[in-house]
This record gives structure tokens, sequence and C-alpha cells, in this order.
């Protein structure tokens, strides 16, 4: 059988591969932590590793549209809701680490870190925003919200992104490498679903 029409068979099983390579990421995180090698400052290793992979995947999230179209393979799309949980999941650990580990929950300080310190404001808003996304991405919300609703309100994912990448480009104080990189891939993201946007309106 070949890939443009997978079996339900075959897609269960990607999903499971997918599922359990998504969480490697975290066991070589909790393995690191276990063997006391996560460096110097292991809060900031766990907040910056935490961050990325919380953008990787919305990058990836966002990318399964454009492999539909390069394809012609719609299975890609029923990889999205699990790609994007996983993009939300790492970036609730990303602000747990920053709550409960570098603030101690201390509200007056993480306020005045959220309203004086752009990079961590425009965290915390894609963070809202991702929070949002993951609370309706049930079939029974999709229903809830109607259609248009729900796909007006998951076009936020794009902001999100952007947010994303500008709050890693701020983070990131000398080697600008990764950033630019992950700025680079949302461009061409974003290229593609303006194009096709424009597309479907002719």
């Amino acid at each position: 059988m070949s890939w443009k029409n997978p079996s339900s068979k075959r897609i269960a099983l990607l999903k499971v591969t997918l599922f359990t390579a998504a969480l490697l990421p975290l066991a070589k995180l909790g393995y690191a932590a276990y063997a006391d090698s996560l460096g110097a400052n292991p809060i900031e290793k766990i907040t910056h590793l935490t961050g990325y992979w919380a953008l990787t995947f919305l990058l990836i999230t966002l990318s399964a549209t454009p492999l539909r179209l390069l394809t012609g393979w719609s299975w890609w799309l029923r990889l999205r809701r699990m790609l994007g949980l996983f993009a939300f999941f790492y970036a609730l650990l990303h602000v747990l680490t920053y709550l409960v580990l570098d603030q101690f929950f201390d509200w007056p300080a993480i306020a005045e870190d959220v309203f004086k310190r752009p990079y961590i404001t425009v965290g915390f808003s894609v963070f809202l925003i991702l929070l949002a996304l993951a609370a309706t991405s049930t079939n029974a919300m999709v229903r809830r919200l109607g259609g248009k609703r729900w796909q007006a309100l998951h076009r936020w994912v794009y902001v999100a992104a952007c947010g994303g990448v500008a709050h890693f480009i701020w983070l990131v104080k000398k080697d600008l490498t990764r950033p630019l990189m992950f700025a680079a891939i949302l461009g061409v993201l974003l290229i593609i679903r303006l194009s096709r946007l424009l597309h479907s309106d002719k």
C-alpha cells in the first residue's frame, strides 16, 4: 500500500512512533538531570531546552499543510493535532520551569518581569495563545465553536509562531544562528500559507 492512502493501521503505527519520538527530548533531559550533567546552571539549561523543543514542535505542526501541498498526501493533517499538543506540552514545561524553579512562585517578581521585560511579555502571550489552542483542540470543541470560528481561532497559531521566534531572538545574546534558522523556516511556511490563500481567492 502506498503512502498516498495508508491504512488506518499504518497511521496508528505512525502516531505511536511519533508519540514516542516526541518524548525523547524529555527523556534525555530527565536523564541529564539524574546524571547531574545539566551544567553549571541547570535551571537555565532546562528553560532553554524546553523552549527550544516547544518552538520546534510548533514549526513542525505548521509544516503539515505545506507537506500535504507538496506531496499530495493528506494524512499529514492527521498528525497535526498531536504535534500541536506536544508544542503546548513543552511550552508548559518551559513556563513551569520559569515559575517554579526560577522564580519560586514569586508573583510580584513574575509580574514585574512580564511587564518590564519584552521577551518575557511576548513569551507569556505566546503561551496563552497555545493554551487556548490546546483547550479547543478536541472534536467536541470543534462542534461547539463551529467550523469557521474554530478555524479563525486556530489561525492564531501563526501569531504564536511569530511570537515564539521573536522570543527566541530576544533571549539569545550572542550566537543568533538557531533563532535565525527558525525565523527562516517560519518565513518559508508563511509564504506557502499566503500563496495558498491567494490562490484560493482566484
